[in-house]
């Protein structure tokens, strides 16, 4: 696979993408329109993202969940901008959890 295509490499140059947007116009940026209605709108639309594809994924057609998941991770990635969370942030705290079982991990949040 080339980087072009891989996942991590995608949602790093995604990130830096949305980053630029932060100064741009609303009236020109989706992305800057989103960030410029602060955490509340940029949740609201991950939220209606993640549902539309989570009712895709029973549907069994899996163009429109990949199309739906893209939309997701699009807008998680936003959300995080809004919040100033990065995705190195977010791995390393993914890398924390590989170590334990998912119940484990689970267990250890509710402490």
């Amino acid at each position: 696979m080339s980087d072009q295509n891989d996942i991590g490499a995608v949602l790093k140059r995604l990130e830096a993408t949305i980053a630029a947007r932060k100064g741009a116009s609303a009236d020109a940026s989706y992305t800057a329109s989103l960030l410029a209605g602060g955490a509340q709108k940029c949740a609201k639309k991950f939220g209606e993202e993640a549902v539309e594809a989570a009712l895709t994924a029973v549907s069994g057609d899996k163009k429109h969940l990949t199309a739906e998941a893209a939309d997701v991770l699009y807008h998680l990635l936003v959300m995080l901008a809004e919040a100033g969370v990065a995705l190195d942030d977010v791995a390393a705290a993914l890398a924390a959890r590989e170590a334990m079982s998912g119940h484990e991990e689970k267990a250890s949040r509710r402490k």
